[in-house]
């Protein structure tokens, strides 16, 4: 596996450099081919050593770490992006640059192993749009059998007391793990709306307020309305505005 590394620190380029060491000295297949220091040199080191992921800072001087990630998915065989960031505001942004992960600095190296782990088991194919239906799906029950539901058919996750709700195109499913982990294991493409749910951003629809003064979102795929807590609700807000 081709990794390069784009950061505007160098101490954060060394630190980053000396775990992929150690992962390699522990038998991961992993070769270093660049280090950038800006995302316009990132992407140019890109087109040049044809790395397999990309590890990413978002906040760079110049061509910022999401630019160079939106420019690279461009290409017929792009890097599977990596953001590395200390700053955790950045989550939605990484879902429209196609990142497969989102690590906060700093960086446990379990966390580090887990996402290139995940970068090696896509294929080119699946490095398009998200990764493909193989990675962006989820593991459910459905009506008494095991079954996966791509990511392009949830419209919204909700916890209860036991399961996951997972509402989708065909129906609603149950799933065995916590939002928290969901939002882990796909990095910015959900939104949460409140501590109990998580919603696609690209299927909200309409905004508005109950009887009782509760902010409610309406999805496409979906006659409920969902809760907005006060946390949320600005991010609701701003995105619905976009």
């Amino acid at each position: 596996m081709k990794v390069l590394i784009a950061d505007d620190e160098p101490l954060a380029r060394s630190r980053l450099r000396e775990q992929l060491d150690e992962l390699a000295n522990l038998g991961m297949a992993i070769e270093l081919v660049a280090e950038a220091g800006d995302g316009q040199a990132a992407i140019e080191a890109a087109q040049h050593q044809r790395p397999d992921v990309a590890l990413l800072d978002i906040r760079m001087p110049g061509v910022d770490g999401i630019e160079a990630a939106l420019q690279m998915a461009q290409w017929p065989t792009p890097p599977a992006v990596i953001f590395v960031t200390a700053y955790d505001e950045h989550a939605l942004q990484a879902f429209d640059a196609h990142a497969i992960d989102y690590l906060l600095k700093p960086i446990r190296p379990e966390r580090l192993r887990t996402a290139l782990e995940r970068a090696g088991m896509l294929t080119l194919a699946q490095r398009d749009a998200l990764g493909g239906q193989e990675e962006a799906a989820l593991s459910v029950t459905y009506r008494g059998s095991l079954r996966r539901i791509p990511l392009d058919e949830v419209v919204y996750l909700r916890a209860g007391q036991k399961y996951v709700e997972v509402c989708h195109q065909q129906g609603l499913a149950l799933l065995d793990e916590s939002l928290k982990s969901i939002e882990e294991r796909f990095p910015g493409q959900f939104l949460r709306i409140h501590r109990n749910a998580l919603v696609i951003p690209q299927r909200m629809r309409e905004l508005s307020r109950g009887d009782d003064g509760r902010a409610l979102l309406l999805l496409d795929g979906s006659d409920e309305q969902l809760e907005i807590s006060r946390r949320h609700l600005p991010d609701v807000r701003r995105l619905l505005k976009l």
